[in-house]
């Protein structure tokens, strides 16, 4: 009922062309019962009295009368189909719309085959409602009523030997009606189940062929397929108990009527042509005993999705904007995180982060490193707020990010995700996405500080080639270089970078920082930057490392300073760089190992140490002839 509740508005709006429709659908009626009154007519007139001239006129009337209503009935059948595609249009946009304003946590509890079975499977159910039954329904109850009222004029008696299948009828619809609702939520929920298997399968095709695991995987399809082919069975099983129970009660009318209506008409209780006019009205009774399963199946299915579909649609937005937000066009770009505390299960002991604390300064760079499942990538979702924190505060500009409206605190945080996804749209619709009325010079700048504008132009349409779903045919460090693009292209305040460069070789690397550096020092403006990284390399350039374990903060500082409390930090450094143990700060100063280029994190301490030891400017972390290990190549 709740459900229901939740379309009604959507059928409101619609409600003049629904009516519109019955009234249409009402001479339909009124036409349908015309003709066996013409028919009984012809046999009373013409037959038995012998008015051979009223043939014509009778046939040209019955012709006429079926003319019009075909029309009749073409009109609003499209009234019907026309009024269900705008409710189907405005139920399918707002069900997008939602899915659009759903926060993180939201996608990370539903299937991918869930959400487009609402939006494709559930959704057509019920425009089949609202374009068929709608009228269907009303149109079978008035025509079994108006039968059975005009049967009556003719022969009482008669007409209430015909009803005696009815409470049969009745009775079989509604134990099909309590049986096969089940029976369709079934059908649904492996539909669901069939779509989300063909999407994982389907975009993780190469996956499967990498493994060679091509023979599992349709074996788990031919399980999944079996099962919904076992729903749908058992909504048949549903239907083959009550089908023949109303198929049998129909096609005992004719039957019926021959028996009790001759037996009327041979003792002189009735004339002929009433019991044609009988029969030529029978099958508005016996089409409605038909059509009764099939009523109920269309209710029951479009019940059911609507339940799916209303279910999807009350689930609240737990991230919105505040009632009354704090509005800004630009941030500044200072972030403070204060004691947070945040969790995926809500559940005791599973905290994916705790007592996070620190400050990022306007214009400083921040490296977050630490193994994997760590709470990097969930650190700095919590700075655009995907996610709420459950204690403690995040911080932009000194103000907290839930009084923040969103869409001016997501517009001036550009995030390069550590899931690169792109676009089956040009290489420049995926550069632009972020600013899509930027002109080609903010694309083609973007791109080059991203060291990918020379391997666009290669491309066989520039960019203007289209990128596959997902950037299939790029690499994964082409991929990641169009991806930072489009966070640069959006000129923000913070930039996160979430291991953008991890594909791509450390050569690469350096030519994107000095591009990103050098981009900040012809704009003169600063801008806040989040590092995640594997590769130590990326980030011992920043004002602030962060290094994290299960969750928590076990180190801070800068590179030098790390390296000199001879931690977990230096130690994963010295992994990396394939060298035995820790160096001081003077150790490391001299052998070359922290940077002394001019690059993109800003006069860092680590920088100031390398000056004071005379190695030249020019230099970064590595020495000409010392080639990174395999370990530095990959991530950690």
């Amino acid at each position: 009922m709740q459900a229901f509740k939740w379309l009604l508005p959507y059928i409101k709006r619609q409600k003049w062309r629904l009516i519109l429709g019955q009234i249409v659908n009402g001479l339909n009626i009124a036409l349908w019962i015309v003709r066996p009154i013409i028919a009984g007519l012809i046999v009373r007139d013409v037959v038995q009295g012998e008015q051979h001239h009223l043939l014509l006129p009778y046939l040209a009337l019955i012709a006429s009368v079926t003319l019009v209503r075909s029309v009749i009935r073409y009109a609003f059948i499209m009234l019907f189909e026309n009024t269900a595609q705008k409710i189907l249009f405005e139920l399918r946009r707002d069900v997008y719309n939602k899915l659009h304003n759903q926060n993180f946590r939201w996608f990370d509890k539903n299937r991918i085959g869930d959400t487009m079975s609402r939006m494709t499977g559930d959704l057509d159910a019920i425009r089949h409602f609202i374009a068929f039954d709608t009228y269907a329904i009303p149109e079978n109850v008035v025509l079994y009523f108006v039968a059975l009222v005009v049967m009556g004029t003719y022969s009482l008696p008669l007409t209430g030997i015909l009803m005696i299948t009815t409470p049969v009828v009745i009775w079989a619809a509604w134990r099909q009606a309590r049986e096969i609702r089940p029976a369709f939520h079934n059908v649904r929920d492996q539909f669901a189940n069939l779509n989300s298997t063909c999407s994982e399968n389907v975009g993780g095709n190469r996956v499967v062929k990498a493994f060679t695991k091509e023979a599992y995987e349709i074996e788990k399809f031919s399980k999944v397929n079996q099962a919904f082919y076992d729903a749908h069975m058992g909504v048949q099983k549903v239907n083959i108990k009550y089908w023949p129970i109303m198929n049998t009660c129909s096609a005992l009318l004719p039957w019926i009527l021959l028996l009790a209506g001759g037996l009327m008409v041979i003792g002189g209780h009735m004339e002929l042509y009433e019991m044609i006019t009988i029969g030529g009205l029978l099958w508005m009774i016996d089409n409605p005993t038909r059509m009764f399963t099939w009523s109920v199946n269309d209710i029951q299915n479009a019940g059911t999705s609507l339940d799916k579909v209303y279910e999807m649609m009350r689930q609240p937005i737990l991230i919105q904007s505040p009632e009354n937000p704090v509005r800004t066009e630009k941030l500044q770009g200072t972030v403070e995180f204060r004691n947070v505390d945040f969790s995926y299960s809500f559940e005791p002991g599973q905290a994916t982060l705790k007592n996070i604390s620190f400050r990022a300064e306007k214009g400083q760079t921040i490296g977050i490193v630490g193994e994997t499942g760590s709470g990097k990538t969930t650190l700095m979702a919590l700075i655009s707020r995907f996610y709420d924190t459950e204690k403690g505060e995040v911080l932009v500009d000194g103000i907290n990010v839930k009084d923040y409206n969103l869409s001016d605190l997501r517009r001036d945080i550009a995030y390069a995700m550590q899931d690169v996804f792109l676009y089956s749209d040009t290489v420049e619709g995926n550069i632009a996405f972020g600013v899509p009325d930027a002109s080609m010079d903010i694309v083609y700048e973007a791109a080059k500080i991203a060291d990918a504008h020379e391997f666009i132009s290669k491309m066989p349409e520039g960019y203007d080639t289209i990128v596959g779903e997902r950037g299939v045919g790029l690499s994964g460090g082409q991929k990641q270089r169009i991806s930072l693009a489009r966070a640069i292209a959006t000129e923000p305040s913070i930039l996160i970078l979430d291991d953008v460069t991890s594909a791509v070789d450390m050569e690469t690397e350096q030519r994107i920082q000095e591009a990103l550096a050098d981009k900040i020092l012809k704009s003169g403006t600063a801008r806040t930057t989040f590092i995640v990284a594997h590769r130590l390399s990326s980030v011992q350039d920043a004002d602030l490392i962060l290094v994290l374990e299960h969750g928590e903060i076990i180190e801070r500082g800068t590179h030098l300073e790390l390296m000199d409390k001879a931690g977990y930090y230096a130690s994963m450094y010295m992994e990396q760089r394939g060298s035995a143990a820790p160096r001081s700060n003077a150790e490391e100063a001299d052998a070359g190992f922290a940077s002394c280029s001019s690059g993109p994190w800003g006069n860092t301490p680590a920088k100031q140490a390398c000056a004071s030891t005379g190695h030249p400017a020019s230099k970064r972390s590595l020495r000409e002839g010392s080639a990174p290990s395999e370990k530095e190549k990959g991530a950690v």
